[in-house]
């Protein structure tokens, strides 16, 4: 199976195509690097020639008021392409309770990138992840002040980048789902102890202040970021991935 891996040199997309690669399949990454811009639609038609499937793994370059121009754009052009190449199956990650959030610029952008999808002329899965596990550092340095770091206590459910890389590779090598497959790590923590947890792994001295006010997760609503019944649960453990980075 040949299929177009759109983001293909980042974070997920460079573990994708590894992960269809070694299954035998002919998994091509594209990025800006390799002459493909989403928004422009620059070598999007060359991208999407003689592949049987699309799996768009790019992102917004900022989390604010104009992603979801970006996201509008490059699904566009993503589609418009995909349907001139005769794709058969389109594939998106996006992120469990993405809908839930509107406060957020970003979930509200992703949140257009799925309807739009769903609205499209093409077949399609969604694959919504829960907070990504390599992403913990960067959310504690949005509130950190000296020798403290302020978190909210918003239950989170972390999964490991290569567990959201098996998932999205096994979802472009099945049928499509006409649908949401929602997959989350194997633990919920609040995210206050989360940050506790990984400081004391890195023999970081600075202390977490629970503050419900504090960072981008301040504005979310309960457990909506958790990956519900329907979730299918990573085998990694944050303990055990902290462990073996």
């Amino acid at each position: 199976m040949r299929i177009a891996v759109i983001g293909g040199t980042g974070l997920i997309g460079s573990k994708v195509v590894r992960k269809l690669a070694a299954d035998g399949h002919e998994a091509v990454p594209h990025s800006k690097s390799t002459g493909v811009d989403v928004v422009t639609g620059e070598g999007l038609e060359r991208a999407s020639a003689g592949a049987d499937v699309v799996v768009n793994l790019t992102n917004s370059p900022t989390f604010d008021e104009a992603a979801p121009a970006f996201f509008r754009q490059s699904m566009e052009n993503l589609l418009t392409a995909g349907q001139k190449a005769g794709v058969r199956h389109f594939v998106v990650l996006s992120i469990v309770g993405v809908d839930q959030v509107p406060e957020l610029d970003y979930y509200r952008a992703k949140a257009l990138q799925e309807e739009i999808l769903a609205a499209g002329p093409i077949p399609y899965t969604i694959v919504r992840a829960t907070q990504f596990m390599e992403f913990i550092d960067s959310v504690m340095s949005w509130t950190a002040d000296g020798d403290t770091v302020r978190l909210p206590a918003t239950p989170i459910q972390p999964i490991a980048a290569q567990d959201v890389a098996d998932a999205v590779a096994e979802a472009a090598v099945g049928a499509p789902l006409q649908g949401i497959h929602n997959i989350a790590g194997p633990e919920v923590f609040p995210l206050d102890e989360l940050g506790r947890i990984t400081l004391a792994a890195g023999a970081d001295s600075r202390t977490v202040i629970t503050d419900d006010t504090a960072g981008m997760f301040a504005v979310v609503h309960g457990d909506v970021l958790t990956g519900k019944d329907d979730a299918s649960l990573a085998p990694t453990r944050y303990a055990d991935w902290l462990a073996a980075r």
